[in-house]
């Protein structure tokens, strides 16, 4: 290559890098060799391409895409995929992106992440982006309101508030090991883990910190309800949930051993990702009959990071597995198996 080449190709490349830039589709359809369930594999095995955490907003309730983390750039940025045309957005030019901090925003215009230090707010439209803090220790998950208005995430050993209207707070002190803050729905409280032993609840003013009376000390991945009145979790073989307000605990039901999982936004059916090395399926349970339905095999080195996701309508399902070699992002039609719910 000449030099004369060489230098009008550079500012080619970096348009190519730059925000806002698409990239073609990259999807393949197969069927599951254990189920023979049709699954499409959205992403190319090129690069690895991460989704955000499932108990965060993922896809669109309209269907319209998703947002994931890819390094098909030389670092990891975020990306919106069209779940129509096949193709993605470049959305960020992250220093440092932490890809466990990337969500959509409730209204859907917008979506957050940390960057290093920087917590930022972008909209999807003009990808204008601001910093709403700047942490002085590493930082562990992030959630928001359903407002829009707070962000909640762990700064050290300090759970932290951040408002869009002002500076971000100390609500309480936690231990090394607190992680997964999540905003409570329709109430102003975050419940977190400390380790894999216990659930703690706090206020938004830090007042009423407590543990949960949960009725096992081994607690796995949770979620609040839709309504934000109990908490979903996992805990061995159980599906439990835990109502805070009145100390009560109670099985939903019996399941395989799970190591994530997703409920729909009616909590009326839940997917899970097995544990089982030698079953390493993508469950459905539904609640109201306790029945499951094996979809296909996730076939995942670790099953804790297939992060399964119901999209808002119920009718399809999101996961991401290395089962080729490469961390790629997956889906599946479960529409003949769930009710639609509204979106």
């Amino acid at each position: 290559m000449t030099r004369r080449v060489f230098l009008w190709c550079v500012p080619a490349l970096a348009l190519a890098n730059s925000r806002g830039q698409n990239f073609p589709g990259e999807s393949v359809t197969f069927p599951d060799e254990a189920t023979e369930n049709e699954v499409q594999r959205l992403t190319s095995l090129s690069s690895s391409c991460y989704l955000p955490p499932s108990w965060n907003h993922v896809a669109s309730s309209k269907g319209a895409f998703l947002l994931y983390t890819s390094d098909r750039t030389g670092s990891l940025q975020a990306y919106r995929l069209d779940l129509r045309s096949g193709n993605s957005r470049l959305l960020t030019e992250a220093n440092n992106l932490n890809r466990e901090t990337l969500l959509l925003q409730p209204d859907e215009k917008s979506f957050s992440y940390f960057d290093g230090p920087s917590l930022r707010f972008t909209n999807l439209g003009n990808l204008r982006e601001r910093e709403i803090h700047r942490a002085n220790e590493p930082v562990r998950g992030l959630t928001v309101s359903e407002d829009s208005q707070y962000a909640a995430f762990i700064e050290g050993q300090s759970l932290m508030l951040a408002s869009v209207r002002g500076p971000a707070t100390v609500v309480v002190s936690v231990t090394a090991d607190a992680e997964i803050p999540l905003i409570r729905p329709k109430r102003a409280g975050i419940v977190y883990r400390r380790g894999n032993e216990s659930l703690w609840l706090c206020s938004f003013d830090g007042t009423e910190h407590r543990r949960l009376k949960t009725s096992v000390d081994s607690i796995g991945m949770f979620q609040w309800s839709p309504d934000g009145r109990s908490i979903l979790y996992l805990a061995g073989r159980e599906l439990r949930e835990h109502v805070p307000d009145s100390n009560t605990d109670q099985l939903i039901a019996k399941s395989t051993p799970l190591a994530a999982f997703d409920r729909n936004p009616d909590a009326s059916v839940f997917l899970g990702a097995s544990q089982s090395k030698a079953s390493p399926y993508l469950i459905l349970l539904l609640r109201v009959t306790k029945r499951e339905f094996a979809l296909c095999e996730h076939r995942a080195s670790d099953p804790a990071q297939v992060n399964p996701v119901f999209a808002p309508s119920s009718q399809r399902i999101y996961f991401q597995s290395d089962r080729e070699g490469v961390m790629a992002i997956y889906s599946m039609a479960v529409d003949k198996l769930v009710e639609k719910t509204e979106t």
